[in-house]
């Protein structure tokens, strides 16, 4: 992991090149669904560097809207951290960003990472991807499309529909394919299915390792973090997992994001700004994306090795993160109805 030292370095290089237009110093009312310590060490390192005082409220995703949202416009809360498109996609329709103009933002996010109306940014990307218990055969398991194939029955394990992960996944079908036939392939991998869904993403690839099921889907970083975990155990449950990048001939694999914006009463406004800036800058985002196993949002910014030595490099869906995030209340309803607990 980048230390915290190394972390104040890159974040003080990344400041020093941020406009002097807007002015650091008062306060930072920071909201984040991200537990990571590298987060909380960058938030860290910009208060110490821009001589702004950052206030650190963690919760989960839903919770923190349902707090900003009953605060109104007496919300302290100047930004809103999270993972996944689908929970960035609800705050916007709350009506809970406002729109930021960045010309350093729009100029390095790339344009299907962020709202269009800019009420928010990328800073991370993650891929969900399909893992398989090494050895065994995943001859026609090129596709996510391949999962709802009878010949894989009784053999995958995955998280339940409830999952914010899955439901941007099905959102990104529904963009790639239909409404329709995205319904017909979750009643097929709901028949494939080893068991009912349980347990996160990390306790899916424990079940490929272990033999409970053969295939699993999950986020990239949660097998880098086994793999690169100082316990020997994760380390053995990494290497008895395959990787298969799904999609590779055609649109490619599914990326999701977390991202931030500027809420709509944010008191400190301009700081605000100044700390997403920051976050988009090649230092920060490069130990942002290190310290989480994610891949940066910015192009051209160097990630963590262990994602080349277990996933190189490969095809990704270039959909707009916006649009499969804004499906996830339609992708939860067709999971739902179609027997995907």
């Amino acid at each position: 992991m980048t230390s915290r030292q190394t972390l104040r370095r890159l974040a003080l290089a990344a400041l020093l090149g941020l406009p002097a237009s807007v002015h650091a110093d008062g306060e930072l009312n920071l909201y984040t669904a991200r537990h990571y310590d590298t987060d909380t060490a960058l938030y860290d390192a910009f208060e110490e560097t821009a001589g702004v005082t950052v206030n650190v409220i963690e919760d989960k995703a839903g919770a923190l809207i349902e707090r900003i949202k009953a605060e109104g416009v007496n919300s302290p809360a100047d930004v809103f951290v999270t993972a996944d498109a689908g929970n960035l996609m609800n705050a916007a329709a709350d009506g809970l960003f406002q729109p930021t103009v960045s010309e350093t933002l729009e100029a390095r996010i790339p344009a299907n990472l962020r709202h269009p109306d800019g009420l928010w940014f990328a800073f991370t990307k993650r891929a969900r991807v399909i893992m398989v218990r090494e050895g065994v055969d995943a001859t026609g398991l090129e596709r996510y499309e391949d999962l709802a194939d009878p010949r894989f029955d009784d053999t995958i394990c995955i998280r339940s529909s409830g999952n914010v992960y899955n439901q941007s996944l099905v959102g990104s079908l529904i963009a790639a394919n239909g409404e329709e036939a995205t319904a017909a392939w979750v009643r097929g991998l709901v028949g494939n299915m080893a068991r009912e869904p349980e347990s996160n993403d990390t306790g899916q690839i424990k079940a490929v390792a272990a033999g409970e099921c053969e295939i699993a889907v999950a986020n990239t970083y949660y097998l880098a973090r086994l793999a690169r975990s100082d316990d020997p155990a994760n380390v053995a449950i990494a290497e008895a997992i395959d990787v298969v990048l799904p999609n590779q001939g055609d649109r490619g694999v599914h990326v999701n994001i977390s991202g931030a914006g500027v809420l709509a009463h944010a008191p400190n406004a301009g700081n605000a700004v100044l700390f997403l800036e920051f976050l988009a800058s090649d230092e920060a985002q490069r130990a942002f994306a290190e310290g989480a196993n994610e891949w940066p949002a910015v192009e051209g910014v160097a990630h963590a090795e262990i994602l080349d030595e277990l996933y190189g490099d490969f095809v990704q869906d270039d959909v707009d993160a916006w649009a499969f995030g804004a499906d996830r209340g339609k992708a939860q309803d067709i999971m739902e109805a179609n027997g995907w607990k």
